[in-house]
């Protein structure tokens, strides 16, 4: 019997963008890929304290990692973004989006500037990101959005930001078929509950989260890492038969419905 092809796991030389890559699970991304080998370039916008943080780690542990501040939800910030790929990461093999934002009220206190402005990031931004970006995209390279269970599930004060993420589950699946020709996937990566900053603007957070432990697998909340590790995988060769899907890392939580 001929034994299958087996694909390699190395990302070693690879250009792959991470917006929203300097902190939270967008940091433990960047890290993990160029501990891996690749070459990041981390975007941000706003907390400067955090992107200086990832500059001086990987200043310190020599990872190839480039910093670069360009707000994607107005068009010059893509044009700036759209620049820098072209000059030091053309061609791109992957793109991460683990940007995000919301307003976190229940949905009869929202206004129309809540929901504009959480969809411009969480979907428009990226869809705009794909499409500057398409020409820099290597054939074979990998597209991979962060979502959320409420993207799926109602959850208490977060339905504005939950259904920003199935919409953008959406368009990614929609990406798949459309840029699928040219060989390049798109998936999505849904986390469970993980201790991040975000968690500061949610009403009774710590109550929360010990919910969300007791309805894990093994009883604890997965960690950024554990997430960066599939979304290593995403960009890697062992994973080009996975594309338009969702792939679920929140240590079985919603095993439990």
């Amino acid at each position: 019997m001929t034994p299958p092809n087996r694909k390699s796991s190395d990302i070693a030389g690879q250009s792959i963008l991470v917006v929203g890559g300097t902190r939270g699970i967008g940091r433990a991304i960047s890290l993990r890929l160029a501990h891996a080998g690749a070459k990041v370039c981390a975007n941000y916008v706003r907390d400067q304290e955090a992107a200086a943080g990832l500059a001086a780690q990987a200043t310190a542990e020599k990872l190839p990692i480039e910093i670069l501040r360009a707000d994607v939800s107005i068009p010059t910030g893509i044009a700036t973004l759209a620049e820098r790929v072209k000059t030091n990461f053309s061609p791109l093999n992957g793109l991460v989006y683990a940007a995000a934002t919301g307003i976190h009220k229940d949905l009869a206190e929202l206004s129309n500037r809540h929901f504009d402005f959480t969809f411009q990031l969480n979907v428009r931004a990226f869809l705009e990101v794909v499409r500057v970006l398409a020409p820099s995209l290597a054939q074979g390279a990998s597209i991979i959005t962060l979502s959320s269970e409420g993207a799926a599930h109602a959850i208490p004060s977060y339905g504005l930001v939950g259904a920003s993420k199935a919409a953008l589950e959406s368009v990614t699946r929609q990406l798949a078929i459309e840029l699928g020709p040219r060989g390049i996937r798109a998936n999505v990566v849904s986390p469970g509950a993980i201790v991040t900053d975000v968690w500061k603007a949610m009403p009774d957070a710590d109550a929360r989260l010990q919910v969300a432990a007791s309805r894990t697998a093994n009883g604890r909340l997965v960690t950024p890492e554990e997430v960066a590790e599939v979304v290593g995988f995403l960009c890697s060769p062992a994973s080009s038969g996975i594309s338009g899907t969702t792939l679920i890392v929140d240590g079985g939580a919603r095993v439990r419905g």
